[in-house]
């Protein structure tokens, strides 16, 4: 299971088109996190959401940021350090803004109710995640 898999102090970029699942996702690991996902709501118009559970999860959305000077304002280095999960919806936006250690989760849609998860990562840190046949939702 993903929430189980990812170590603490996990920087995600979710990257995929508009309705392929990035908030879905954070609501599945918001889940098995011991939050409820009711409240899990896309941070487009917020920017940045915080979950307290049995580890946070900050959930930012950078698709409304017209550049990297923004998501700097919002101090993201301080949330990859707080020791929870933090979630970048379009992550690919600004990626050298993104610690070098992250992991990449790229979600394709391949039908109505069918998604194709690519993951990618530099860092052993992942490993486990890399290698598990993941079952997202």
């Amino acid at each position: 299971m993903l929430a189980e898999l990812l170590p603490d102090n996990s920087v995600v970029s979710l990257v995929g088109t508009l309705g392929a699942g990035k908030t879905r996702l954070v609501q599945y690991v918001a889940k098995y996190s011991g939050i409820d996902v009711e409240i899990v709501t896309s941070p487009t118009f917020v920017l940045i959401h915080e979950y307290e559970g049995d580890r946070p999860i900050y959930h930012f959305d950078t698709y409304r940021l017209a550049n990297e000077t923004e998501f700097k304002q919002l101090d993201p280095d301080d949330y990859f350090e707080r020791g929870g999960i933090t979630f970048i919806e379009w992550g690919n936006k600004f990626p050298q803004s993104l610690p070098q250690n992250h992991l990449e989760i790229k979600i394709e849609i391949t039908g109505e109710y069918s998604r194709k998860f690519i993951l990618t990562s530099n860092d052993k840190k992942f490993d486990k995640i890399m290698a598990a046949k993941l079952n997202f939702f």
